[in-house]
Order: C-alpha cells, then structure tokens, then sequence
C-alpha cells in the first residue's frame, strides 16, 4: 500500500508596495485582500497542464470527487481526472463548470476551510482518537495526518452530497498498539490514517455506505460484512474493495 506524501502547509504572502504619500489612505487593503485564507491562498488559476504545489493544494480539496469508483492521485499534476473532479465540485456548489481553478473555486474552498486546513465540517481530533501526536502506525506521523487530511476532505463533498447533515465519525487513525487493542485487521488502513469509521447518523449506515461509492473511498465496509454491522467503514489509499451485503453493496 502506498502512502500519501507528507502534507506541507504553504503560505503565499502578498506583495505590497511601500506607502507614497500620494496614495489614498485605503490603498493597502488591496494589497490586503490577498490574503484570503488562514491555511493556504492561490494566486492565478489553474488548469490542465498545471503542475506544482498549488495543484497539490487543490487536488487535496477536490479528493471527494472522482466520480464513482474513482481515485484522484494527489500528486501535483493537473490531468483530466483533476480537471473532471474540479468540474464537479463546481457543479456540486453552483458555480460555473468548466475545470479551470480560479476566483470563484477558490473563494468556495475558502468557505470550507479553517485556518488548520481542515474542512470545517470535520476536524484532527475526530479522525484521531487514539493519541495527540498522530505517532505509532504503519507511516510518519505527519504522514498519516497528510492522509487523515485526504479523508477529512472527502468525507466533507460526502456530506454535501447527502444534503448537508452532520455525518458521525467514531475514529480514524490508530497506531499500532491502538489498532491492536481494538482487534483491528493487521494492516488496517487506520494506521495508515486513510480510514474513518462512520456512525448511522440520520442518514444510517447503509446510506452512507452507498454514498462513499462516489467519493475516492476505494474501501467501504459495511453491514453484513463481519464485524460491520455496528458502523461504515470507509478508506482510502488504493485499491477497490466493497462489501456491505446488508446494502446490496
């Protein structure tokens, strides 16, 4: 199984003129405007044949739409698969559907961020409750954190897709020990921190497991599949393997 990259948070800090005494006193706050996120600002737009950390960035955003049985490889390269999930998150959010990154798709992932990086609709400490540090798996800890952060964000196209309402993580990440202690598969991908456990919710198990189809989970487990009777299980991280027979999935 390969592991994600380790996630790197980059800051892009406008440039801005020193003052003359001519300009109106309002004028910075263009400079200032720039600035649009706490976690990470585009500047430009990006298209197929992009490449570099800023398509990293965005793939990371737009990992939740692959399309069914899909996967996006976050990896710096704008492609078709890249282009064909940005026109979807455009399409999911009403914005105008071409596959080109620019204001308008940013300003949306601006509103579905927090200053950590997180969507704001989940967050670290629920796909981490095993330990503070993220240490102790089959990868890095900044590794699995990366990858915890992929999964954070296609749980959040997930919930968008099912109308908004809170989805229930019960656990995500596990160090070794952790995923012992709990009898989990040996090489479980929670030590890897592509995986997250899924409460019933409103929307109940088989729902989300049917859901998770469309949203980069290569790994969905779920009622009538040992052991699974009792939450969803979703993961990335490669490969395809569904089984919730409660769903006919």
């Amino acid at each position: 199984m390969s592991a994600a990259a380790a996630f790197g948070l980059a800051f892009a800090v406008p440039a801005s003129a020193a003052p003359s005494a001519a300009a109106p006193a309002q004028a910075p706050a263009a400079a200032d405007s720039a600035a649009a996120d706490g976690c990470y600002t585009w500047s430009g737009t990006l298209q197929e044949g992009s490449s570099g950390e800023a398509v990293r960035q965005l793939q990371i955003r737009v990992a939740g739409y692959p399309g069914s049985g899909g996967d996006i490889a976050i990896d710096g390269q704008f492609g078709p698969a890249t282009k064909a999930a940005v026109q979807r998150f455009q399409s999911a959010y009403g914005l105008g559907a071409d596959g080109v990154a620019g204001p308008a798709t940013f300003g949306k992932i601006y509103e579905l961020q927090d200053d950590d990086c997180s969507p704001v609709n989940f967050d670290y400490g629920e796909l981490n409750n095993c330990n503070s540090d993220w240490s102790g798996g089959q990868v890095s800890a900044a590794t699995a954190k990366a990858n915890a952060l992929v999964t954070m964000w296609k749980l959040q196209a997930m919930r968008h897709a099912m109308g908004d309402k809170p989805i229930q993580v019960n656990g995500g990440f596990r160090s070794k020990a952790c995923n012992d202690n709990v009898g989990g598969a040996p090489n479980s991908r929670h030590m890897y921190g592509h995986a997250a456990d899924l409460g019933a919710g409103s929307q109940g198990f088989c729902a989300l497991a049917l859901q998770a189809r469309n949203h980069g989970f290569g790994e969905i487990l779920g009622p009538g599949y040992p052991g699974h009777d009792d939450h969803t299980h979703v993961a990335g991280g490669g490969g395809q393997f569904w089984s919730a027979p409660s769903c006919g999935l």
